[in-house]
């Protein structure tokens, strides 16, 4: 059967540019939804008008209008978009959809694309895609291409872009999948660069036992992105090993997860298994990048691009309270929480840069103090890279998972 893409777009502004990638899909073979977000008379006739698309939403075309005012034209149009596009794939009218523009038309269009479903093609050809694009994307599988000119006209460069992005769009429609199918559990893990031979180990081990384990790196969006899958339903328990996320969100790094990181599993009784691992540091960019108010604190220059800092006393009390409050929140039969008494990462263990016994004790206090009477804890006489951590810990997640 042949493939429909939903071409989302201001077709009042770059009418020609739209008509362009609409004639090269169906050229191909490809079927084609048009639907026009922008505000006024679009430059071709589309399958689905802005009138429509802001009934969605609960708003009308004359109110949009005589408010003149483009944010808040851009928010309607995007509510109505995301409910008119979640909408035409639940029926199986749609099986992808491709959008293009600047600024503006990214706003309008990403927040709308990226509630489709993992693995639907999902693609924006856009001005501000090599910039910071993590606003757009969020924890979604979007992919922007960057448009490298202005989206305003058909010439020698806009062509080329085009040209890729709508073949790319039919390799993504028309590909031969592998139609992957598990029915093991799936257990979601938290690693970081530090903390990869805890989680391997438990990988392995989980596996042995006839788990499925997808391991997500504690970079920010990757606890957010797991925070959303666990939303989702889509595990039977997390081995939240890799906690680091904390340490930026507290002291102001770069890589922080936001204020909701650690509260999915609790939330949705999912069992759990926890730790401090990586809660040593917070992350910069290059050494240069790092405020000036922590250039005296001690620093470990990972790599070029990325400078670690030591957390310290008071730091680490505050992080502690954060994680707790998230833990508390969990039924008491569906989490554990471990501590490892020699070390909470590869820096942190003796004769390495962030050894900091004493660091770790108060961070250990402040745990065990604030966590709730019910709510288990054990501290273990190892470092958290060893093996009998890793396996101690998904030994303890089976449990967990087998009680449920």
């Amino acid at each position: 059967m042949a493939k429909t893409v939903a071409i989302v777009g201001t077709f009042d502004t770059k009418g020609e540019e739209f008509l362009f990638i609409k004639n090269l899909f169906e050229k191909h073979g490809i079927n084609t939804i048009t639907i026009h977000v922008g505000t006024f008379k679009p430059t071709f006739v589309p399958d689905i008008d802005n009138k429509e698309v802001l009934k969605y939403s609960d708003t009308n075309e004359s109110e949009i209008i005589k408010k003149k005012d483009r944010g808040i034209t851009i928010k309607k149009m995007s509510e109505g978009l995301k409910i008119l596009l979640q909408d035409l794939y639940a029926k199986g009218k749609i099986d992808g959809a491709i959008s293009m523009g600047g600024s503006g038309g990214t706003s309008l269009a990403a927040p709308a694309l990226r509630t489709l479903p993992i693995g639907v093609p999902k693609m924006i050809v856009s001005t501000v895609a090599s910039g910071n694009s993590e606003k757009y994307i969020g924890t979604s599988d979007l992919i922007l291409v960057p448009s490298i000119v202005d989206i305003e006209g058909i010439n020698i460069i806009s062509t080329k872009v085009f040209c890729n992005a709508v073949y790319a769009m039919m390799g993504m429609l028309t590909n031969d999948s592998v139609d992957y199918k598990s029915n093991k559990p799936v257990i979601a893990a938290t690693m970081f660069g530090v903390t990869t031979p805890c989680v391997d180990t438990a990988k392995r081990y989980l596996e042995q036992k006839g788990y499925e384990v997808i391991v997500f790196h504690a970079t920010g969006i990757g606890g957010m992105t797991m925070e959303n899958l666990i939303r989702d339903g889509f595990f039977s328990g997390v081995l939240d090993i890799t906690t680091t996320e904390w340490c930026d969100q507290i002291v102001g790094g770069e890589l922080s997860a936001g204020a909701n990181r650690g509260e999915a599993a609790s939330v949705c009784k999912v069992p759990q298994v926890v730790s401090v691992g990586a809660l040593d540091m917070v992350n910069f960019g290059p050494v240069e990048s790092i405020p000036d108010k922590f250039r005296k604190r001690l620093i470990y220059k990972h790599n070029p691009m990325v400078s670690l800092m030591r957390t310290n006393a008071d730091e680490l009390v505050k992080i502690a309270d954060s994680l707790v409050s998230k833990w508390n929140m969990a039924d008491s039969d569906k989490i554990q929480v471990l501590l490892p008494k020699y070390g909470v990462s590869m820096l942190d263990t003796a004769g390495q840069p962030f050894w900091g016994p004493k660091e770790d004790k108060i961070l250990f206090d402040e745990i065990i103090k604030k966590l709730l009477p019910d709510i288990p804890v054990e501290e273990l006489d190892c470092n958290i890279n060893d093996q009998a951590f890793a396996v101690y810990a998904a030994e303890k997640l089976i449990e967990l998972i087998k009680r449920r």
